[in-house]
């Protein structure tokens, strides 16, 4: 992916120096196996689903009660070795919150900018602390996207999903809950009994990938892409699949505790987007996903 040095801009936050001072994450399961199968999922689809098994409050992060939280820059402190990664990570969120706001703009409508803070080891967030187990996620109290740059390196080292576009779509798809929150979506998603739940929390994602595609599309024209970004996006949809992560777990594929969506319906969605380059197609509420 072509990308811009040197842009500055208030879309990231870098608050890798600061350290969490929360009491940590409550995760209400009834067994190490589960457990286990928490961390998997949350550390590659990057986001807790711990709230889905009864433990997890609302939004992407931990238990806890909403704070106020700082978005004052804090980076490490002498040589850097993510220094171009967090480089090109700022000129990514820019380019996607740009792409947003017109697209808003497009149907009368103004856009919200949401911030993205890159964190080490662990965080406090508006939905409690946060720990780099969760992997990227969107706290809808406080607007704000969460990574620990340890993601990416899971993401190709474990998941076999390499490559700066990869890493785009994880970021785009995290802002694709920003579009949720400030649509209303996320509010009414969290209304629905738990019975329900998991079925809807599969649309909601879906959704998300596909305003990832959205946004890829509009790179797409630009220019901003190369030979094999596409299959980057891809590969990284397929990896994190319910069913895929379930089979790398060694467990049983039980659709009724799905909360992301299988690999091809992650691959179908951001393709659609990426496709039609419009977010009126990303409709995952009235179809079957």
């Amino acid at each position: 992916m072509k990308w811009t040095r040197g842009r500055r801009n208030d879309d990231v936050v870098d608050v890798r120096g600061r350290k969490a001072t929360g009491t940590g994450m409550k995760v209400g399961v009834g067994s190490v196996a589960t457990l286990l199968l928490v961390f998997v999922v949350s550390r590659a689809f990057g986001v807790d689903i711990s709230g889905l098994l009864g433990g997890g409050g609302e939004g992407g992060g931990a238990t806890g009660g909403a704070t106020t939280v700082s978005t004052k820059e804090e980076p490490m402190q002498g040589s850097d070795p993510d220094a171009e990664l967090v480089e090109r990570i700022r000129d990514v969120m820019t380019d996607i919150q740009d792409t947003m706001a017109g697209a808003f703009k497009a149907t009368g409508k103004t856009y919200r900018r949401a911030k993205l803070l890159i964190f080490k080891d662990a965080i406090d967030t508006g939905c409690g602390r946060s720990s780099s187990a969760i992997g990227p996620f969107y706290c809808p109290p406080d607007e704000l996207a969460y990574i620990d740059l340890s993601f990416f390196r899971d993401l190709d080292q474990r998941f076999g999903a390499a490559g700066d576009f990869a890493q785009a779509y994880v970021l785009a798809h995290e802002i694709g809950h920003h579009l949720q929150n400030i649509q209303g979506i996320e509010k009414s998603v969290q209304k629905v009994g738990r019975e329900s739940r998991n079925a809807v929390s599969v649309r909601q994602e879906l959704q998300a990938d596909c305003y990832a595609g959205v946004w890829g599309h509009s790179a797409a024209a630009r220019d901003k892409l190369e030979a094999g970004d596409l299959d980057e996006a891809l590969t990284a949809a397929n990896a994190i699949g319910d069913d895929r992560l379930q089979k790398q777990a060694n467990r049983d594929v039980d659709p009724e505790t799905f909360t992301h969506g299988t690999s091809e319906q992650r691959k179908k969605w951001f393709r659609r987007g990426f496709d039609t380059g419009r977010l009126d197609a990303c409709d995952t509420f009235s179809v079957e996903p």
